[in-house]
């Protein structure tokens, strides 16, 4: 990419997509922002690499959503590479429909509005959750078979289901890469994208001492700014219909915890408690989000999730895109301090 390039971007105004406008600002390059906002003007979050303000003056905002094929035609005029991060990832929606229309044709609509515009290149963001569960003591890569034919979340299917969409179009000649970011934390917004940060906050209050399911299970924990930085060599490097991971660390939820007590200095409390409560419990909320509308904080099919492994290698995005992650105890300090900071303010 050339600094001349206008850059269009969708879920700019979430958790990575605030920080990849701001990377890509960094580097000179104008954005064009499609987001769903009635403000007209930037969101708060969107900082420099240097933690200084954003270079507003690159950065268009276009009012819009990928359900929206117009609001993707008039963002994408003028532009030459598309980053699709929008989606719709939270954990449970009133209609499955949600899921599908974001998730599925969402893809389908910037797949379609990049070919009539001409578009050079689009790197789709899909999820580690694609290729399914590992099994113990194995580690995954993108090669691998799925090991289970079932789906545990709704999120997961039309993730997949969008994932293959991008594959099937690149075979036929569309220009576009697949990254795979696993468990993304870090700084940014505290809203469900960026759960873990607030899952390290609320356990350095004690707030949530509770190890899931003893906390043994394996998965991969990836800092947000290396996310940022796949993204950008994905576009740059990566091979046409490839998917690659964007992962960082194996470790189990209580080794995760751990290195936050090491971070902060601080003994925190632990409770493990096995998987068959907090299913109780989970079934229960969804039984009160179908009768009464109100969100529920977990569902069966994300404890299923983080009850399985989730051992992964983002050895191909290393050596065929240059990647380089960061180690969690430093990516956790960054964290833990700018949690104090903000903490410190409010």
């Amino acid at each position: 990419m050339e600094p001349s390039d206008k850059i269009f971007v969708t879920g700019s105004t979430g958790f990575i997509g605030t920080r990849l406008v701001a990377a890509l600002t960094d580097r000179g390059h104008s954005v064009r922002a499609l987001s769903r906002r009635e403000n007209p003007e930037p969101p708060p979050g969107w900082e420099g690499e240097d933690e200084g303000p954003l270079q507003h003056d690159l950065v268009e905002l276009v009012r819009g959503d990928v359900t929206d094929r117009e609001s993707l035609a008039r963002g994408m005029e003028g532009c030459t590479y598309v980053f699709h991060l929008a989606g719709y990832a939270k954990n449970w929606a009133r209609s499955r429909k949600t899921y599908h229309d974001v998730n599925v044709e969402g893809v389908r609509n910037v797949l379609d509005a990049a070919g009539k515009s001409g578009i050079k290149r689009v790197v789709g963001t899909s999820t580690i959750a694609t290729l399914g569960p590992t099994l113990r003591g194995a580690v995954g890569n993108e090669d691998m078979p799925r090991i289970n034919e079932r789906f545990f979340t709704d999120y997961e299917e039309t993730k997949t289901l969008g994932e293959r969409l991008m594959i099937e179009r690149a075979k036929e000649g569309f220009p576009v890469v697949v990254v795979n970011p696993t468990r993304v934390y870090g700084p940014g917004h505290l809203t469900e994208a960026n759960s873990l940060a607030r899952l390290i906050d609320d356990y350095d209050r004690g707030k949530f001492p509770v190890l899931l399911n003893g906390g043994v299970n394996v998965g991969n924990y990836v800092f947000v700014d290396d996310v940022v930085q796949g993204h950008l060599l994905a576009m740059e490097k990566g091979r046409i219909g490839d998917r690659y991971i964007l992962g960082g660390k194996n470790v189990s939820l209580k080794e995760f915890f751990h290195t936050v007590d090491e971070i902060s200095g601080k003994r925190h409390f632990q409770i493990p408690i096995w998987w068959l409560s907090p299913m109780v419990f989970a079934y229960f909320m969804k039984f009160r989000a179908t009768l009464f509308g109100i969100y529920p904080q977990i569902t069966p099919g994300w404890i299923r999730t983080y009850t399985t492994e989730a051992n992964f290698s983002s050895d191909k995005a290393v050596s065929e895109l240059g990647y380089e992650p960061t180690p969690l105890r430093e990516g956790i300090r960054i964290t833990y301090e700018w949690l104090m900071r903000i903490r410190n303010e409010t």
